[in-house]
């Protein structure tokens, strides 16, 4: 795997991804009344974070996409 995202994307991701990871236990939004919409998001958050901590995405592959400058 080569590294495909840059500094500020992984820091993006990192800040989007811990949102979304706290966002339905800390506001009261009725989206997150379900429980679908709380595990959706928190999976989501966790990719968003895994990606950035391994510096490879597999949609950025796909798609021919470089944010790094390596």
């Amino acid at each position: 795997m080569t590294a495909n995202v840059g500094s500020i994307d992984r820091v993006l991701r990192v800040v989007l991804g811990l949102i979304l990871i706290a966002l339905p236990f800390v506001s009261n939004m009725a989206l997150f009344a379900s429980g679908t919409a709380t595990v959706i998001a928190v999976l989501v958050g966790l990719v968003l974070i895994a990606t950035s901590a391994m510096r490879f995405c597999p949609l950025y592959r796909i798609f021919g996409i470089r944010t790094c400058k390596i």
